[in-house]
Parts: structure tokens; sequence; C-alpha cells
């Protein structure tokens, strides 16, 4: 009667594993694709003030924050999804698109390709090198 038993038990281990493998594989999937329509969001986010854009990011940085802390695979899963999103956009926006300077910042911390120099938007700056040549009188001192 115990061998007959025994193994049941553990066929329903088993399947008490792989349900818990299959809800861990969805919530994983879930927070890759929250990564991604939220990159998604950011890139097409228009703002109407610098303050406003400070807000918005602050806001994303404690939500990652809090994620992370909670739920590190999630954490993992969520940034792999927004790290999808920005390569991607990365590949077709060039010059043509219009983002602020923090928000290239920011970017860059998901996608290598935005801390290159050539995607900072900066403003031109014009500067002018001069150089001034002061000469010092020599004086000379001696005995005889």
């Amino acid at each position: 009667m115990i061998f007959c038993f025994l193994p049941k038990v553990n066929a329903q281990e088993s399947g008490f594993n792989q349900d818990t493998k299959v809800q861990t594989k969805n919530e994983l999937s879930y927070y890759q694709q929250r990564g991604l329509e939220d990159a998604q969001h950011e890139q097409q986010f228009k703002v109407k003030s610098k303050n406003e854009e400070r807000v918005f990011w602050k806001e994303q940085k404690q939500y990652e924050k809090e994620l992370r802390k909670n739920n590190r695979r999630a954490y993992n899963a969520y940034l792999q999804g927004k790290k999808e999103g920005y390569a991607a956009h990365h590949d077709h926006c060039d010059n043509h698109c219009d983002h602020s300077a923090y928000w290239y910042q920011n970017a860059g911390y998901y996608y290598y390709g935005y801390r290159q120099p050539q995607y900072e938007n900066r403003t031109p700056r014009t500067s002018v090198n001069t150089q001034i040549g002061v000469g010092v009188p020599r004086v000379k001192l001696g005995i005889f």
C-alpha cells in the first residue's frame, strides 16, 4: 500500500513544480512585454516643460527601483524588454528624431548606443581661440 501511494505523491509534487514554472515564465514574459511597451511610450512621450520631463523620469526610476526590490527576476525581464525596445528604436532613429538631452541621458542606461557622442543632443557652441603673449623683462644683476 505504501508503494502504491508514494508514486502518486511524487507525481503531484512534480505537477506543482511544473505549474509554478509556467506561472513564473508567464510572469516574466508579462514584465518583458511591459518593459517593451514602456520603452515605446518613453520614445513617443512629448513633454511641455523640462520640469515635467524630470518628474516623469523620476517616477519611472522609482517604479523600477520598487520592482527590483520586490521581484528581482521580474525586474531583469522588464529591463530586457526595455533594452529590446530601445535597441529597435536606435536602429531607425537618426537626426530626424526629436529627443531632449535629458532623454538621451536616460536612454543611455537602457541601450549603450545612446551613450555615443553623436547621439548627444547638444546645441553647437561657437568658440574663439586667442593666444596672447606677454613678455617678461629680464633683469640681470652683476657685482662688477
